[in-house]
């Protein structure tokens, strides 16, 4: 059974819970991970969310989220996601956005998180898992930025709340000077 680490409003751990049990109408603060995997000719890793997930199926986001586990660093987190869910591994995997936390709701389920944000290099071709992703594609980050900027694209809650902070980093990797 997989857990989620539960934070009081300071982000301090509280407690822990079931996954399956957390994400409802009303859903406590708990701590996850936003993760930007970028290819060598500086395309970003787009994916869209399983049918199958009980929170946003069939949006499109960034690359890979998950919830670390209790005692988890998130970056180890990164890394077991990215090659569950998605046959990879990260390289010159990066802290970018450490304090980003948000509320989103759809379809009577919430997201209520602290979700540090991480980018990283990938390389080869995803072999996702249908539970986790339901497709993939490559897009540039101007691609990405606009359908942030585009109400009626697709896009997850979350990745629209990250994109202006991550523009803001001006970060060679996602601007592809790395």
């Amino acid at each position: 059974m997989e857990q989620v680490v539960l934070l009081d409003d300071d982000g301090n751990p509280v407690g822990v819970a079931d996954k399956a049990t957390v994400h409802g109408a009303t859903t406590p603060r708990h701590l996850a991970f936003s993760s930007y995997g970028i290819d060598d000719d500086g395309r970003l890793l787009v994916t869209r969310r399983s049918r199958h997930k009980k929170a946003f199926p069939l949006v499109w986001t960034n690359t890979c989220c998950g919830h670390p586990a209790p005692g988890e660093d998130p970056a180890a987190a990164v890394r077991r996601r990215l090659r569950d869910e998605l046959g990879l591994q990260a390289r010159d995997l990066r802290l970018v956005l450490p304090e980003f936390s948000y509320r989103a709701s759809a379809d009577g389920v919430e997201e209520n998180e602290l979700c540090p944000v991480f980018v990283c290099r990938l390389a080869g071709e995803p072999s996702p898992n249908p539970d986790e992703v339901e497709a993939y594609e490559w897009w540039d980050w101007p691609r990405f930025r606009a359908a942030a900027d585009d109400p009626d694209s697709g896009l997850s809650p979350w990745a629209r709340l990250q994109v202006p902070a991550l523009d803001a980093l001006d970060d060679p990797i996602l601007t592809g000077r790395a």
